[in-house]
């Protein structure tokens, strides 16, 4: 679904090699598949994002998007219908005074049939949950549920990948939890390819695979319990790691010989009974 090569990426024209936000990037996300990009602030996972939705283009290399070139400006209309794109500011993405008014926008300036329109809203608030407030208006609505509205406006466009930049960060608890679940029914019941950044580790746990930046370059990458388990390398790099995994690790240190790839408490019970 979404292929890099030799990607480089700068906001200056500076030529000096320290300028570029992203050097070398090579990666491939397989279709309906759920990746996970996580980095301190500044490592370039947001800028990635940004360009796998064609709204900044490489500075050397290419990206392909279900097998289009992001660098022909020909092609980006049909790209972002591909790979629709959710930000961290749900108010940024509401349009309209009735929720079903904003989801249907996309499809609107697709130039789609009414009856088409009428489907498509119907189905993509179903699919996260927000059917019963399609006559609300989106800011009588919680920042989880605009979350959930911003997100069905992309669904409605019928995308084939999301990519979600950091969709929890301006959200409560309660808030995240609905986001994340829907994002995780996006992946493992309609498999649809998602590519989700985010500085919560908590929100990796069931994640595919894992890509971990830092410095404008992929540092590491693997299944969650590979790239986790390595707890003082993701605490090198500015990161923290699942409490269930610190834990773990730190209970290795003390002399039990518990597995350093327990993600949830789960896992930590069964692998300390075993243990007795």
């Amino acid at each position: 679904m979404i292929k890099t090569n030799n990607l480089y990426f700068r906001y200056s024209d500076e030529k000096e090699e320290d300028k570029y936000a992203l050097k070398n990037i090579n990666l491939h996300i397989n279709d309906g598949e759920f990746v996970v990009i996580i980095g301190h602030n500044g490592s370039g996972k947001s800028t990635l994002s940004k360009l796998f939705n064609g709204i900044f283009y490489p500075t050397s290399g290419k990206i392909y998007i279900d097998g289009l070139d992001t660098s022909d400006e020909e092609l980006i209309w049909e790209i972002r219908k591909r790979a629709g794109m959710v930000f961290q500011n749900p108010d940024n993405q509401l349009v309209a005074t009735i929720v079903e008014e904003d989801v249907a926008f996309g499809p609107e300036n697709l130039g789609l049939p009414s009856e088409v329109i009428r489907q498509r809203v119907d189905e993509a608030l179903e699919s996260v949950k927000m059917g019963e407030f399609k006559r609300k208006p989106p800011h009588h609505l919680s920042g989880g549920q605009k979350q959930r509205v911003a997100i069905a406006g992309i669904l409605a466009m019928k995308p084939k990948c999301i990519i979600f930049d950091e969709p929890t960060a301006m959200l409560d608890p309660s808030g995240r939890k609905e986001v994340i679940q829907t994002i995780q029914n996006l992946n493992k019941v309609d498999k649809m390819t998602v590519v989700h950044v985010t500085h919560y580790m908590d929100e990796a746990v069931n994640a595919d695979r894992i890509i971990v930046m830092d410095g404008g370059q992929i540092v590491l990458e693997g299944t969650p319990k590979e790239v986790f388990s390595q707890v003082e390398t993701i605490q090198r790099l500015g990161l923290d790691v699942p409490q269930v995994t610190l834990l773990s690790h730190e209970l290795k240190k003390s002399g039990i010989e518990v597995s350093t790839e327990n993600l949830t408490v789960d896992e930590l019970v069964e692998n300390l009974c075993q243990l007795i």
